[in-house]
């Protein structure tokens, strides 16, 4: 009997440790769910929160785009507070502020204090979500740790349309008569769940210290990108006063001392919160520049479309959410799958890929004009987005690193993970206010007519901008051919959030 017991424990305890190691990535891949979902949900709840609320369209851009400024501006200062401090300890952080903020936006008496949730939400998801792909990392290995990372990106590729479709249906549900309110209460029983078992399957880890926090940067960069946002969403109902130029002038400048700051501290041998050095490298500048242009498109759609489908087309939330399944699909399964396209294809992928995004805007654009749904070619246009998204985020940062030095990736990283959710709130400011001041100009007489023209007309400028984004693709294509020729590329891992290492 006790060499048979001790035969066994041998045995049980590999299976007890992958068992609790399966059930952590479970509890870490909640958590990176419930943040991208976030990012998602609101946009279909958009109309019923300005029913609501009486939240005027500059209002709404906030509520979408200070989540993001706020995740972009803290994410790798999160990153950095997890190698301080410990990844465990400010996941578990991340999570309960997360949660909390999560009951006071589904509670928010007004306008103004749901986008200040929203900006607690997003800072607070800037120091979860980084420490996600840190603990994979250190946690997993060989074949489980690449099982791990297809796990993760399936979340990736799932969590919009999850968000999307979400938000549909919990606003069509309208439950106990609480409208938009229950899309931000589904994060808190994940919250709990997470609050309660984090601290029991998450291994405490030794915190490094390997990276500093830069706080001048930060203090420099928080300012600058809110005196740029705030007055150029606010500046269109205002009648853009006298202050909204004088603060954008002064954001302006505050960007280039940040800058001038960030590249001294870098000189010195400091830990800058961007490391420009990095676009000396070939190729990052001009994958910036792709990168820009992507996510512009992409986030100013989101925003503009969902508006469009139900305040002008009159659909219901529901509806609204689920017209996005097949782009969301669509961009999921090619953003998986890219990587079995014949090798000697893949520089060519990123300009491809803002060509059919161009193309699709084009068609959304015809199918908008007369004011109607748009039938087959809004559909066509939709799949062609999923696709041409899918064939451009994923290889545009993977490539854009393709000759930074090692000891430079963590930093490079940063700056294009930064880039990809500011682009967003660009898009988001830029064109939901070329969208909300052609809306404002519609006649009495022909409203369908004249808000399809709105939509029409602001999928062309969209257009142009994928256009103009292949320009710097190509010339992206023509560095990673010049780097590694097509038939002996490796494949590269794409860069993640996580700075810290």
């Amino acid at each position: 009997m006790t060499t048979a017991g001790s035969a066994a424990h041998p045995a049980a305890a590999p299976d007890a440790h992958s068992s609790r190691r399966w059930m952590m990535l479970v509890l870490l891949l909640l958590g990176q769910f419930m943040g991208l979902v976030d990012v998602f949900i609101v946009n279909v709840a958009m109309p019923s929160i300005g029913t609501q609320l009486h939240a005027s369209g500059a209002s709404l851009q906030l509520v979408v785009g200070g989540y993001t400024v706020a995740y972009a501006m803290l994410l790798i200062t999160g990153a950095r507070l997890g190698d301080l401090y410990g990844r465990r300890r400010m996941y578990l952080l991340g999570v309960v502020v997360f949660t909390l903020m999560s009951v006071g936006c589904a509670f928010a008496p007004n306008a103004i204090a749901l986008v200040v949730f929203r900006f607690a939400q997003g800072a607070s998801a800037a120091v979860m979500v980084p420490q996600i792909m840190s603990v994979i990392q250190m946690q997993f290995t060989g074949k489980a740790r690449a099982q791990a990372l297809s796990a993760y990106g399936a979340v990736l590729s799932t969590g919009a349309a999850a968000g999307l479709v979400l938000g549909g249906v919990i606003v069509n549900a309208n439950l106990f008569g609480t409208s938009w309110r229950p899309v931000f209460l589904i994060n808190v029983p994940i919250g709990l769940v997470l609050i309660a078992l984090v601290p029991r399957l998450l291994p405490k880890d030794v915190p490094s210290g390997r990276r500093r926090l830069d706080l001048l940067g930060l203090a420099l960069a928080i300012p600058a990108v809110c005196l740029l946002v705030l007055p150029a969403v606010l500046g269109r109902e205002l009648g853009w006063p006298v202050w909204t130029f004088v603060c954008i002038a002064a954001g302006v400048a505050l960007a280039v001392v940040f800058v001038r700051v960030e590249r001294t501290i870098a000189a010195r041998g400091g830990d800058p919160l961007l490391n420009f050095a990095v676009l000396r490298a070939a190729g990052m500048s001009v994958g910036l520049a792709t990168l820009v242009c992507v996510q512009l498109t992409y986030g100013g759609f989101l925003f503009v479309f969902t508006l469009h489908l139900q305040a002008g087309l009159g659909e219901s939330a529901l509806r609204a959410g689920l017209t996005y399944i097949p782009m969301s699909v669509t961009f999921g399964l090619t953003g998986f799958y890219w990587r079995k396209i014949p090798e000697r294809l893949h520089p060519v992928l990123a300009p491809s890929g803002l060509a059919l995004s161009a193309l699709s805007y084009g068609l959304i654009a015809a199918a908008m004009q007369g004011g109607t749904g748009g039938g087959a070619m809004m559909w066509m246009g939709t799949i062609l987005n999923g696709v041409g998204m899918g064939l451009s985020v994923s290889p545009v940062l993977m490539q854009s690193l393709v000759n930074v030095p090692m000891d430079k990736a963590a930093d490079a990283s940063g700056l294009l993970t930064t880039i990809v959710q500011l682009g967003q709130v660009a898009g988001v400011t830029v064109y939901g206010a070329l969208y909300l001041t052609l809306v404002s100009h519609v006649g009495v007489g022909t409203p369908a007519h004249g808000l399809g023209a709105a939509m029409a007309t602001t999928a062309t400028w969209i257009l142009v901008v994928a256009a103009l984004g292949v320009i710097p693709g190509v010339a992206l294509a023509r560095v990673v051919l010049q780097a590694a020729p097509p038939s002996r590329a490796k494949p590269v891992a794409a860069p993640s959030p996580v700075t810290s290492d």
